[in-house]
């Protein structure tokens, strides 16, 4: 059977790069996207900005103090939702089979492209030479036969860069990969496949799927695959809400029952206006609790009545605040509720996946 052709696309500095696209007097500068308050966390950084060790999801504070020079820009989600789009009407000129991952990066599946293209790579060639020619961003490209090497590829220039890990070549890759670096590999995992003494992917293909399965559960099939380069997800360009979340971080740690009360209740609220907006069904309610020291927290509860009404979550909510030990020593500084689970059918969060390492490899016309 021929290898399907799949392709990753990931915009370079996405928000940064549009602020720096739509004022000429930020190029060059490091910039940071971010709402500057107190509490405010990093969406994008710029390369520049990149250098001083300034990163997305950082802590605000702390990437002023790793750049003194750091421009904050409000960001302007209207625009780069705009932009997407824009992008996304040029992968629909060459597939249908489209599955988006954020508003910056999405999987293609061009096996079978409208234009007829015959290798992929010149196929992503061409999205990224429209991509900066109609929008004047860059993108880069991975391409490979699976999602999992496709995702890896397209990290491996950035920024602009465009990455082909053939067939042929991918146990070779795979073997120099260290274990941080694949899908839904997280720092206690990693440290627990450490102890076994697996560092890269060589290592973790030294284990069996029975091991490997007793160790970590349903995700050692997973691991098992992915260190011999078998990933048969498909692109699914239908894409299904699998939950729907509000958080909100305040600017003064809270720990009194009177304040978490107030806080909760806003919470929800805006959680049923959420809710009722995407007409989402879902039976199990998460709070998520982060604390002055950064720890985090989530507790979960499951209904057998599909959770719509304030009426019906706020309960529930008081109740999972409950099991959270906020106290005086333990103040709380963002709270966040989710509701998730299809009505009809269970939920099922795919393994997220970390940062993609860049190892050195022979390009491959595919």
């Amino acid at each position: 059977m021929e290898p399907r052709r799949i392709i990753h696309v990931d915009m370079d500095q996405f928000f940064a790069a549009v602020e720096q696209r739509d004022n000429p007097a930020l190029k060059g500068l490091p910039v940071a996207v971010a709402h500057d308050g107190p509490r405010s966390v990093v969406s994008t950084a710029s390369y520049e900005a990149r250098r001083y060790g300034v990163h997305s999801a950082q802590p605000l504070v702390t990437a002023k103090r790793l750049c003194p020079s750091l421009v904050i820009v409000e960001p302007h989600y209207h625009i780069y939702k705009e932009v997407s789009q824009q992008i996304h009407e040029i992968f629909h000129d060459y597939t249908d089979l489209i599955e988006p991952l954020s508003l910056d990066e999405a999987f293609l599946d061009v096996t079978d492209n409208k234009q007829g293209i015959a290798l992929a790579v010149d196929c992503a060639k061409e999205i990224k030479r429209r991509i900066k020619e109609e929008t004047g961003l860059t993108a880069s490209a991975g391409v490979s036969y699976c999602k999992f090497l496709a995702k890896i590829a397209s990290d491996y220039r950035k920024p602009d860069g465009l990455c082909v890990i053939h067939p042929d070549r991918a146990r070779q890759f795979i073997d120099q990969l260290h274990v941080e670096r694949i899908w839904g590999v997280g720092q206690k995992t990693a440290e627990h496949m450490h102890r076994m003494g697996i560092f890269t992917g060589a290592d973790l293909q030294r284990f069996s799927l029975n091991h490997l399965t007793k160790e970590f559960g349903k995700m050692g099939r997973i691991f098992y695959n992915f260190a011999r380069g078998i990933d048969d997800r498909p692109v699914v360009s239908e894409w299904e809400r699998k939950s729907v979340s509000c958080e909100q971080t305040f600017l003064t740690d809270i720990f009194k029952p009177s304040q978490i009360a107030i806080e909760l209740y806003h919470t929800v609220e805006e959680l049923e206006r959420r809710i009722a907006k995407n007409g989402f069904e879902g039976r199990t309610l998460t709070l998520k609790v982060k604390f002055a020291d950064f720890q985090q927290i989530t507790r979960s509860i499951t209904q057998e009545k599909i959770l719509r009404r304030k009426s019906d979550i706020l309960p529930l909510a008081k109740q999972l605040v409950r099991q959270a030990d906020i106290s005086p020593q333990h103040p709380v500084r963002l709270l966040g509720l989710g509701v998730s689970g299809h009505a009809q059918q269970p939920d099922k969060p795919l393994p997220s996946h970390g940062e993609w390492v860049e190892l050195e490899l022979q390009f491959l016309p595919w």
